[in-house]
Protein backbone atom coordinates (compact mmCIF):
# COMPACT_ATOMS: atom_id res chain seq x y z
CA UNK A 1 0.00 0.00 0.00
CA UNK A 2 1.56 3.35 -1.01
CA UNK A 3 2.26 5.88 1.73
CA UNK A 4 -0.02 8.89 2.05
CA UNK A 5 1.68 12.30 1.59
CA UNK A 6 1.41 12.90 5.35
CA UNK A 7 2.92 9.52 6.25
CA UNK A 8 5.71 9.95 3.72
CA UNK A 9 6.45 13.39 5.14
CA UNK A 10 6.87 11.97 8.65
CA UNK A 11 9.01 9.08 7.47
CA UNK A 12 11.18 11.30 5.27
CA UNK A 13 11.75 13.69 8.17
CA UNK A 14 12.38 11.22 11.00
CA UNK A 15 12.93 7.76 9.55
CA UNK A 16 11.64 6.05 12.70
CA UNK A 17 8.68 6.71 15.01
CA UNK A 18 8.73 5.41 18.59
CA UNK A 19 5.59 5.39 20.73
CA UNK A 20 6.07 5.28 24.51
CA UNK A 21 3.33 3.17 26.09
CA UNK A 22 2.86 1.32 29.36
CA UNK A 23 1.97 -2.29 28.45
CA UNK A 24 -1.11 -2.19 30.67
CA UNK A 25 -2.50 0.92 28.94
CA UNK A 26 -4.24 -0.80 26.04
CA UNK A 27 -6.67 2.13 25.93
CA UNK A 28 -3.85 4.49 25.06
CA UNK A 29 -2.43 2.07 22.50
CA UNK A 30 -5.79 2.06 20.74
CA UNK A 31 -5.91 5.83 20.94
CA UNK A 32 -2.45 6.46 19.49
CA UNK A 33 -3.05 3.86 16.77
CA UNK A 34 -6.19 5.78 15.76
CA UNK A 35 -4.17 9.01 15.63
CA UNK A 36 -1.48 7.44 13.47
CA UNK A 37 -4.13 6.12 11.08
CA UNK A 38 -5.31 9.71 10.53
CA UNK A 39 -2.02 10.35 8.72
CA UNK A 40 -1.76 6.99 6.98
CA UNK A 41 0.34 5.08 9.54
CA UNK A 42 -0.39 2.64 12.38
CA UNK A 43 1.35 0.75 15.15
CA UNK A 44 1.75 -2.11 12.67
CA UNK A 45 3.85 -0.04 10.26
CA UNK A 46 7.46 -1.34 10.02
CA UNK A 47 8.87 2.12 10.78
CA UNK A 48 6.79 2.47 13.98
CA UNK A 49 8.06 0.93 17.23
CA UNK A 50 6.36 0.70 20.61
CA UNK A 51 8.68 1.29 23.56
CA UNK A 52 7.43 -0.39 26.74
CA UNK A 53 7.31 2.49 29.19
CA UNK A 54 9.12 2.07 32.50
CA UNK A 55 7.10 1.81 35.72
CA UNK A 56 9.58 2.13 38.63
CA UNK A 57 8.74 0.86 42.09
CA UNK A 58 9.42 4.21 43.77
CA UNK A 59 9.75 7.92 43.00
CA UNK A 60 13.41 7.99 44.14
CA UNK A 61 13.61 11.78 44.33
CA UNK A 62 11.31 12.50 41.39
CA UNK A 63 8.03 14.37 41.88
CA UNK A 64 6.14 11.06 41.47
CA UNK A 65 6.61 7.47 40.36
CA UNK A 66 5.07 8.44 37.03
CA UNK A 67 7.54 11.31 36.54
CA UNK A 68 10.36 8.89 37.34
CA UNK A 69 9.01 6.43 34.78
CA UNK A 70 8.58 9.09 32.08
CA UNK A 71 12.17 10.22 32.63
CA UNK A 72 13.55 6.68 32.33
CA UNK A 73 11.31 5.97 29.32
CA UNK A 74 12.52 8.96 27.32
CA UNK A 75 16.09 8.11 28.27
CA UNK A 76 15.47 4.53 27.16
CA UNK A 77 14.27 5.70 23.74
CA UNK A 78 17.44 7.79 23.34
CA UNK A 79 19.57 4.80 24.29
CA UNK A 80 17.74 2.58 21.79
CA UNK A 81 18.24 5.23 19.12
CA UNK A 82 21.96 5.38 19.80
CA UNK A 83 22.34 1.59 20.03
CA UNK A 84 20.59 1.06 16.68
CA UNK A 85 22.29 3.96 14.92
CA UNK A 86 19.16 5.86 13.97
CA UNK A 87 20.09 9.38 12.77
CA UNK A 88 16.68 10.83 13.71
CA UNK A 89 13.58 9.65 15.51
CA UNK A 90 10.11 10.98 16.29
CA UNK A 91 9.12 10.19 19.88
CA UNK A 92 5.38 10.11 20.58
CA UNK A 93 3.83 9.72 23.99
CA UNK A 94 0.75 7.54 23.76
CA UNK A 95 -1.66 10.38 24.57
CA UNK A 96 -0.53 12.42 21.56
CA UNK A 97 -3.22 13.64 19.22
CA UNK A 98 -2.78 15.37 15.88
CA UNK A 99 -4.21 18.87 15.76
CA UNK A 100 -6.97 19.60 13.29
CA UNK A 101 -5.53 19.91 9.78
CA UNK A 102 -2.18 18.33 10.72
CA UNK A 103 -2.18 15.79 7.89
CA UNK A 104 -2.55 18.52 5.28
CA UNK A 105 0.28 20.55 6.83
CA UNK A 106 2.83 17.75 7.13
CA UNK A 107 4.26 17.71 3.57
CA UNK A 108 5.08 21.43 3.61
CA UNK A 109 6.54 21.16 7.13
CA UNK A 110 8.72 18.26 6.05
CA UNK A 111 10.07 20.30 3.15
CA UNK A 112 10.76 23.26 5.47
CA UNK A 113 12.56 21.03 7.99
CA UNK A 114 14.70 19.56 5.21
CA UNK A 115 16.14 23.05 4.72
CA UNK A 116 16.75 23.61 8.44
CA UNK A 117 19.49 22.53 10.82
CA UNK A 118 17.87 21.30 14.03
CA UNK A 119 18.59 18.99 16.96
CA UNK A 120 15.25 18.94 18.82
CA UNK A 121 11.80 19.55 17.39
CA UNK A 122 8.71 20.18 19.51
CA UNK A 123 5.30 19.64 17.91
CA UNK A 124 3.87 22.68 19.71
CA UNK A 125 5.12 26.20 20.54
CA UNK A 126 4.58 26.05 24.32
CA UNK A 127 2.35 28.17 26.51
CA UNK A 128 4.35 31.40 26.81
CA UNK A 129 3.19 33.46 23.82
CA UNK A 130 4.61 36.67 25.28
CA UNK A 131 8.12 35.14 25.36
CA UNK A 132 7.98 32.89 22.28
CA UNK A 133 9.49 34.30 19.06
CA UNK A 134 7.17 34.48 16.08
CA UNK A 135 7.05 31.58 13.67
CA UNK A 136 8.64 31.96 10.27
CA UNK A 137 6.67 31.66 7.04
CA UNK A 138 6.88 27.86 7.27
CA UNK A 139 5.40 27.71 10.78
CA UNK A 140 8.71 27.01 12.55
CA UNK A 141 9.83 28.77 15.72
CA UNK A 142 13.53 29.00 16.59
CA UNK A 143 13.49 28.47 20.36
CA UNK A 144 15.93 30.49 22.47
CA UNK A 145 17.92 28.15 24.76
CA UNK A 146 16.51 29.86 27.85
CA UNK A 147 12.86 29.42 26.81
CA UNK A 148 11.54 26.29 28.51
CA UNK A 149 8.78 24.14 27.06
CA UNK A 150 6.70 21.57 28.88
CA UNK A 151 5.07 18.45 27.41
CA UNK A 152 6.91 15.97 25.21
CA UNK A 153 3.99 14.29 23.45
CA UNK A 154 5.60 14.99 20.03
CA UNK A 155 9.38 15.29 20.09
CA UNK A 156 11.82 14.98 17.23
CA UNK A 157 15.39 14.04 18.11
CA UNK A 158 18.59 13.88 16.13
CA UNK A 159 21.51 11.63 17.00
CA UNK A 160 23.45 14.73 18.08
CA UNK A 161 20.72 15.62 20.57
CA UNK A 162 20.58 12.09 22.00
CA UNK A 163 24.38 11.86 22.27
CA UNK A 164 24.36 15.08 24.29
CA UNK A 165 21.27 14.44 26.39
CA UNK A 166 21.54 10.74 27.31
CA UNK A 167 24.67 10.95 29.50
CA UNK A 168 23.31 14.06 31.24
CA UNK A 169 20.01 12.32 31.98
CA UNK A 170 21.86 9.28 33.32
CA UNK A 171 23.90 11.55 35.62
CA UNK A 172 20.72 13.23 36.88
CA UNK A 173 19.50 9.83 38.07
CA UNK A 174 22.50 9.59 40.43
CA UNK A 175 22.03 12.96 42.15
CA UNK A 176 19.66 14.07 44.91
CA UNK A 177 16.55 16.08 44.10
CA UNK A 178 17.34 19.79 43.90
CA UNK A 179 21.02 19.25 43.12
CA UNK A 180 22.56 22.41 41.63
CA UNK A 181 24.16 20.15 39.04
CA UNK A 182 20.76 18.82 37.99
CA UNK A 183 19.01 16.02 39.81
CA UNK A 184 15.72 14.11 39.41
CA UNK A 185 13.05 16.25 37.71
CA UNK A 186 10.32 16.00 35.10
CA UNK A 187 11.88 14.94 31.81
CA UNK A 188 10.61 18.00 29.93
CA UNK A 189 12.33 20.18 32.53
CA UNK A 190 15.48 18.10 32.15
CA UNK A 191 15.51 18.78 28.40
CA UNK A 192 15.07 22.49 29.12
CA UNK A 193 18.06 22.24 31.49
CA UNK A 194 20.11 20.58 28.74
CA UNK A 195 19.09 23.14 26.13
CA UNK A 196 20.17 26.01 28.39
CA UNK A 197 23.53 24.37 29.01
CA UNK A 198 24.08 23.44 25.35
CA UNK A 199 22.82 26.34 23.24
CA UNK A 200 24.38 24.82 20.11
CA UNK A 201 21.58 22.23 20.14
CA UNK A 202 19.26 24.15 17.86
CA UNK A 203 15.66 23.60 18.91
CA UNK A 204 12.58 24.31 16.83
CA UNK A 205 8.87 24.29 17.60
CA UNK A 206 5.90 24.06 15.26
CA UNK A 207 3.29 26.83 15.35
CA UNK A 208 0.38 26.56 15.37
CA UNK A 209 0.65 23.28 17.24
CA UNK A 210 0.81 20.19 15.06
CA UNK A 211 0.19 17.90 18.04
CA UNK A 212 -1.88 18.11 21.20
CA UNK A 213 -2.37 15.89 24.24
CA UNK A 214 -5.56 13.83 24.12
CA UNK A 215 -7.70 13.90 27.27
CA UNK A 216 -6.68 10.74 29.13
CA UNK A 217 -6.05 9.42 32.63
CA UNK A 218 -2.50 10.45 33.49
CA UNK A 219 0.28 7.97 34.24
CA UNK A 220 2.51 10.73 35.64
CA UNK A 221 0.32 12.65 38.08
CA UNK A 222 -1.40 10.94 41.00
CA UNK A 223 -4.79 9.62 39.82
CA UNK A 224 -7.80 11.76 40.63
CA UNK A 225 -10.46 10.24 42.84
CA UNK A 226 -12.75 9.30 39.92
CA UNK A 227 -9.88 7.46 38.21
CA UNK A 228 -9.40 5.22 41.26
CA UNK A 229 -12.93 3.71 41.17
CA UNK A 230 -13.54 1.20 38.33
CA UNK A 231 -17.05 2.32 37.29
CA UNK A 232 -16.26 6.02 37.52
CA UNK A 233 -12.96 5.42 35.71
CA UNK A 234 -14.90 4.06 32.70
CA UNK A 235 -17.32 7.00 32.82
CA UNK A 236 -14.41 9.44 33.01
CA UNK A 237 -12.78 7.78 30.00
CA UNK A 238 -16.02 8.10 28.03
CA UNK A 239 -16.27 11.76 28.98
CA UNK A 240 -12.69 12.41 27.82
CA UNK A 241 -13.46 10.78 24.45
CA UNK A 242 -16.56 12.96 24.12
CA UNK A 243 -14.48 16.08 24.83
CA UNK A 244 -11.92 15.04 22.24
CA UNK A 245 -14.58 14.49 19.61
Amino acid sequence: MPETPAAQALLDTFGRIVVINLPERADRRRGIDAELRKVGLSLDHPAVDVFAAVRPAAAEGFPSIGAHGAFRSHLGVMERMLDLGWPKVLVLEDDMGFARGAAARLPALAEALRRQDWALLYGHPGDQPDRTPPADADGLVALPPELGLIQLHFLGLTREAAETAAPILRAMLTRPAGSPEGGPMHVDGALNWIRRGHPALRSLAISPALAIQRPSRSDIAAPRWFDRLPLLRHLAAAARQFRQG
